[in-house]
């Protein structure tokens, strides 16, 4: 922002929402990859301006970044303390989230935090520094089998904390956090510290080294580092790929949690096949009555994210919210899309359906097609050793491409195990990430197609990388195995654009689907879902 000029800058899922929800006459709509903020700077901000930014909101790597690009157009980047937004807000800003930090345990971890603390105190030997600064909540939890709930929708605990070479942990939290029995889990090697003591304790690496990911860490914690004296060292977190890369109890605990939320889901959906005919069903009473099925499990611990759920246009807005005072009803001839998951002790759940309410069109059946020959593509897919989620892409959108059709998201990103649905260093999109995908790896497989004011499809489902054992393979071999287990939409099936593996893989699934879920649903539940999956 600008004292003339404002923008905001969104990706390719929120473009529509954007423009629909903001005052275009005060803000630019900018779409961020290909109008990112250093090159709007660049021509919207004057010779010899001064911009300023708040050092502990912005990290590393992104404000090196803004500044070089800025420097060729003179513009000077500026740190400014206190953040003029927190003066704004006076007294109405919000209060620090208190949420209660809880034990994570063990046998769900399927490694113990002295474990991992130790592996991760081997790491930073070899890398000869003598700690690394953690600000990721995701990272915190999973180092110290812990959960917190500061955060809506993520059990994660707002802190810091710095992890030493020695093994030890210092651990940046308010104290009124924590129930009673975390301290003795903890032990004596995890030091609880006072947030405010965070900054000081930067300052008492003068002369060593320090690892930092430029990424997720503030400019102000590597400022604060290197004026003490200590030498930042950049690199990836280090326990990204070990929390990406499950156990095989986080994995046997996420298959059973997909049972459970897979058995909601369908109630769900044999619920909506009854209701939505009628055109009095709204997206929120839908998703209201998703989240009661999840619910009525008794060990819902949450959603994963807000429920999207879209109605015939709506559909076509990837991150799509209904609002009380916007939302639409299910009609007859529209797609209704619902993207939804739950957190549970043992997983994390991310699903998509895309039914049909009442009868399609051609076009509609056609597109919901070609989407799911692209989810087939990547379910089915063998890759060796060392693919990267980048390499696999295209595979996913290659039937939309021959109709000159594409989406503007990523087709995976990776889950936490009771953390975030959105999780790295994996993920599957056109930018890629140089993670290669790793046995025990947990990433969506969600291609989709969106016709703005009409309707957007997705099929989504959950997948574990595997190791195969491919017979004459002369290397390595990975495949997916499928965690996400509920029928696809049958009404929106073109059968003639299906090859004969394509079909048969669906009525595998189909079939597979039925054989699982009919013993954990109810009586009416299972008529529908024996027709649900029957064979094409």
């Amino acid at each position: 922002m600008l004292t003339d000029r404002a923008a905001l800058f969104v990706d390719g899922r929120y473009t529509e929402q954007a423009r629909d929800q903001t005052d275009t006459a005060v803000f630019e709509q900018c779409h961020l990859t290909q109008m990112p903020p250093s090159e709007w700077l660049q021509a919207a901000a004057k010779t010899g301006q001064r911009i300023a930014f708040d050092p502990w909101l912005h990290s590393l790597d992104m404000i090196e970044k803004l500044a070089d690009s800025l420097a060729e157009a003179g513009v000077t980047l500026v740190p400014v303390e206190p953040n003029p937004i927190d003066m704004v807000w006076g007294d109405a800003q919000p209060p620090v989230p208190l949420g209660p930090v809880r034990i994570h345990p063990d046998a769900r971890a399927g490694r113990s935090s002295a474990d991992k603390r130790s592996a991760l105190a081997g790491d930073l030997q070899k890398q000869k520094v003598a700690a690394t600064v953690m600000t990721t909540p995701e990272s915190i939890a999973w180092l110290l089998n812990i959960r917190g709930a500061d955060v809506p929708n993520k059990p994660v605990a707002q802190s810091f904390a710095l992890a030493r070479a020695d093994g030890t942990v210092d651990w940046f939290i308010d104290s009124r956090k924590l129930l009673p029995d975390v301290a003795a889990h903890l032990g004596n090697a995890v030091r609880v510290r006072d947030p405010l003591e965070f900054v000081e304790a930067l300052r008492e690496f003068k002369g060593e080294r320090v690892l930092l990911n430029a990424a997720a860490c503030a400019w102000g914690i590597a400022e604060t580092l290197t004026k003490t004296g200590a030498t930042v060292v950049r690199g990836a977190d280090p326990v990204a790929l070990p929390r990406a890369c499950k156990t095989e109890a986080e994995l046997d605990g996420t298959r059973e949690a997909h049972l459970r939320d897979g058995a909601a889901v369908i109630r769900f959906l044999a619920w909506v096949s009854q209701e939505a005919l009628s055109g009095t069903l709204t997206e929120i009473a839908a998703a209201d009555r998703l989240e009661a099925f999840r619910r009525e499990t008794g060990v819902l611990r949450g959603l994963s994210f807000g429920s999207i759920s879209a109605a015939g246009p709506n559909a076509a807005l990837p991150h799509y919210r209904p609002t009380p005072e916007a939302q639409r009803k299910l009609t007859p001839g529209e797609i209704y899309l619902i993207d939804s998951g739950g957190q549970y002790e043992d997983g994390t759940t991310d699903i998509t359906r895309t039914l049909a309410i009442g009868t399609p069109t051609a076009a509609m059946r056609r597109h919901y097609t070609l989407v799911l020959k692209g989810h087939i593509a990547i379910a089915t897919l063998r890759f060796p050793t060392g693919t990267t989620g980048g390499h696999i892409d295209a595979m996913a959108r290659q039937f939309l491409w021959a109709d000159g059709l594409d989406y503007d998201h990523g087709t995976g990103h990776g889950v936490g195990s009771y953390l975030s649905v959105h999780e790295g260093p994996q993920s599957i999109s056109k930018a890629g990430t140089a993670a290669a995908l790793m046995p025990g790896m947990i990433l969506s497989n969600e291609p989709g197609y969106y016709k703005p004011g009409a309707y957007g499809i997705r099929c989504e489902n959950l997948v574990i990388v595997r190791k195969i054992d491919l017979a004459g393979a002369e290397r390595e071999i990975m495949g997916f195995e499928t965690l996400t287990f509920a029928p696809w939409d049958r009404n929106l099936i073109d059968t003639d654009l299906l090859t004969p593996a394509e079909r048969a893989w669906i009525d595998s699934y189909h079939a597979e689907v039925r054989g699982r879920m009919l013993p954990r649903v109810d009586a009416e539940t299972a008529v529908w879902l024996e027709a649900a999956t029957a064979p094409l």
